[in-house]
């Protein structure tokens, strides 16, 4: 239950904070006091959209606030959760669950298990067609219930099987397409016949060759040189200082040094003349090089980043083939297996199916009975059950939908084609006084549910709102008297100005104050006849 809401700065709503109770809620007061703006902001703390012009003006940012209770909760604090919502004028949005920030689409995932509000233009689950399917299901109750944990079980078994089968290639075409391809890879990667530090040797060869003309003409002029100059040169200088080496040591030690460089500049002069001889240039050599690189650089964007990768790569495909050859025998036993459990399904599921077939029946009895008591004498429900041959869904096979005739002579339509928010209103609250006993939503949210009604139907929404209060928390917003004098908890809203800027207010009555209000909207007056109409009104609630 809602413990606690908090609301800044939406609308004329500057700052209120609202303490709820257990039960029935009702919300009274002026016309434009806020009240919308109470349940609106209810819609924002549960995810719902909100428009930057609802910020208050002046304001650069709104925000909302609710505390719960809700015991063995796993995301609440010994019973209790906070959560709340900032969403500034630039749309940036700061949502929170305990402290821990969240996406709006978590928020919205968490609150969808808490709060349902049903108004003008909140009738979301009554249009979900999962939510048809819980309906009846909570309503059929434990036999049903039981049923479905079986079909869930084998439910489970059948998606690890067919998880299986797909990793296992346990589709015939697939497998055939997966061993096709792997073949293909397979054997494009052993017909290049790669050899480690190829691609390097190759890559090596196409640059002298690419520079051969470069390189012939370099060694040529440096083997001139050498010949020519350099050598002859060195060995007239040896020559020379020979003649007088005998004189001093140090012309002995020079000659000697420039006899080992005459030596070395013979054994380089021989490798030019070696390098000379190596370089050529052949065109169809070029041509196999280059062809050959780009066969490797092809199989690189493909399998690797080098050959050894490429090579390694053509490993695991040999192995997957090997393994996928020896997976035959295993995928006949998923097969086999697979399709006992298909059989179990469709058993537990057709078993499911009657009994939603059996209690789709009565449940839209019941509905269709208390949409007489809600002055919708003509509005017919009618659940159907379709069993779906070809699929599986997570609670059997079976698909429900909620259709309504809301007029005589009229052909019922899916639920989702009523286009009024009070008629919607009215067929949720005949759902829920039907499913109070077994629908596990903590808080129900009910905006202008008696538009359009009056004396003994406005009684009836009074008691079914009474029934529904004893096992879910109830806010409703209110202008009948008999709605307003059922109710465990009143407030009333009003707005008042100040500073020249209008403000919503919100105050919680006490059994005096309750009267007088339940008085005033009654006839619009407050006086010793409203107000004993009024008494007797909250004597029947006080009763009851």
């Amino acid at each position: 239950m809602i413990t606690k809401l908090h609301i800044r700065n939406i609308g004329i709503i500057e700052d209120v904070e609202l303490d709820l109770g257990n039960g029935l809620n009702v919300l009274t007061g002026e016309t434009g006091a806020g009240k919308s703006l109470i349940i609106g902001s209810l819609g924002i703390i549960c995810g719902g959209r909100f428009s930057k012009d609802m910020i208050r003006k002046g304001e650069n940012n709104s925000f909302v606030e609710i505390a719960m209770y809700e015991e063995n909760n796993e995301n609440s604090i010994d019973g209790n959760i906070i959560v709340s919502r900032e969403i500034n004028s630039s749309g940036r949005n700061i949502c929170k669950i305990n402290g821990r920030m969240v996406t709006v689409n978590e928020l919205k995932e968490f609150m969808e298990s808490f709060i349902e509000i049903h108004g003008q233009n909140d009738n979301q689950n009554l249009l979900d067609a999962k939510e048809h399917q819980k309906y009846l299901d909570n309503y059929i109750g434990s036999n049903l219930k039981e049923l479905k944990i079986k079909y869930q079980e084998y439910y489970e078994k059948y998606n690890n099987i067919k998880k299986a089968l797909r990793e296992n290639f346990g589709d015939d075409k697939e497998h055939q397409r997966k061993i096709d391809l792997l073949n293909y890879q397979l054997h494009e990667i052993e017909i290049a016949n790669l050899k480690e530090g190829e691609e390097e040797e190759l890559e090596a060869k196409q640059n002298l060759i690419a520079n051969s003309e470069k390189i012939a003409k370099t060694l040529n002029e440096v083997d001139m040189s050498l010949g020519e100059n350099a050598i002859d040169i060195i060995s007239t200088s040896i020559r020379s200082l020979e003649k007088i080496e005998d004189i001093d040591e140090k012309y002995k030690t020079t000659t000697d040094s420039l006899k080992s460089v005459y030596y070395e500049l013979q054994e380089i002069a021989r490798d030019m003349s070696s390098y000379k001889e190596d370089i050529y240039f052949d065109e169809e050599e070029q041509k196999q090089i280059d062809d050959r690189l780009d066969l490797i650089y092809s199989l690189k964007r493909k399998y690797g980043n080098s050959i050894i990768e490429i090579l390694n790569y053509g490993k695991e495909v040999k192995e997957e083939l090997d393994k996928i050859a020896n997976l035959e025998e295993y995928t006949n036993k998923l097969k086999i297996e697979l399709n006992q459990v298909e059989k179990e399904m469709i058993n537990i599921a057709k078993q499911m199916h009657n009994l939603r077939e059996k209690y789709s029946l009565e449940l839209s009895e019941k509905i269709n009975k208390n949409l007489k008591d809600l002055e919708m004498k003509h509005a017919k429900i009618n659940v159907k059950v379709e069993y779906i041959e070809n699929e599986y869904f997570e609670t059997g096979k079976d698909r429900i939908t909620f259709f309504v005739c809301t007029n005589i002579g009229e052909d019922e339509k899916e639920l989702i084609k009523i286009a009024s928010g009070g008629e919607m209103s009215r067929i949720m609250l005949a759902i829920k006084t039907v499913l109070a006993d077994t629908d596990n939503m903590p808080v129900l949210v009910f905006d202008e549910i008696d538009t359009g009604i009056s004396g003994k139907a406005a009684n009836s929404v009074a008691e079914k709102l009474n029934k529904i209060s004893k096992k879910h928390q109830i806010l409703c917003i209110s202008h009948l008297p008999n709605i307003a004098a059922t109710a465990d908890y009143n407030y009333y809203i009003s707005k008042q100005v100040i500073d020249e800027r209008t403000l919503t207010d919100i105050k919680v009555l006490n059994e005096e104050e309750t009267i007088k209000e339940i008085a005033r909207i009654s006839s619009g007056e407050i006086n010793e006849i409203t107000i004993k109409y009024a008494s007797e009104l909250r004597c029947k609630r006080l009763a009851s």
